[in-house]
């Protein structure tokens, strides 16, 4: 089974998709992470290697072929990724959805940040990616049709949020 998690940032998509695989016992695959490392690896922040990307799009479907390899490579998998839920062959998709002031708290917390920082890297990520994703994939990022479960996480916490989707998972094993 594979199982994908999208997302804006601070929408708690790595943190649900860890806790998520953890409980089914499934591997879990994150694209953010992938571009973490590779931000690293060129001595950039996220927001200059999403600039970057912004011309270069061998960025995201660089990232997008390694989470696909690592999903490929395992029977059960937990993809969490932006646009996981589009390019990849899934069973389940989720789209985790939070107010952007609600997102920026948590990245501010997560990245010991300050909030107005968080907030102002956080609104440049999303229109960057956004912008990204329409030039060099043709996606509309605001389309959620592709998901079958939209959960906004500012209700509850990501325990709640794995529960929601553990009823799905037994739903979907149920009619096969």
């Amino acid at each position: 089974m594979l199982l994908t998690i999208s997302g804006p940032s601070g929408s708690g998509k790595t943190t649900v998709a860890s806790g998520l695989s953890q409980r089914l016992g499934f591997m879990h695959i994150s694209a953010g992470e992938v571009f973490r490392e590779l931000a690293s690896r060129r001595a950039l922040s996220l927001e200059q290697l999403s600039r970057l990307a912004e011309t270069d799009p061998e960025i995201d479907k660089m990232v997008d072929r390694r989470q696909a390899e690592l999903a490929q490579s395992h029977e059960n998998v937990v993809v969490d990724g932006r646009l996981s839920g589009w390019v990849l062959k899934k069973d389940i998709a989720v789209w985790l959805k939070a107010p952007l002031e609600v997102r920026a708290d948590r990245i501010a917390r997560r990245e010991g940040k300050e909030r107005a920082t968080a907030l102002h890297e956080t609104r440049t990520r999303d229109s960057s990616e956004a912008a990204r994703y329409l030039a060099f994939y043709n996606i509309d990022a605001t389309n959620l049709d592709v998901y079958d479960l939209i959960i906004d996480t500012r209700h509850w916490d990501q325990f709640a949020v794995i529960d929601i989707i553990m009823q799905a998972v037994r739903a979907r094993r149920e009619i096969g």
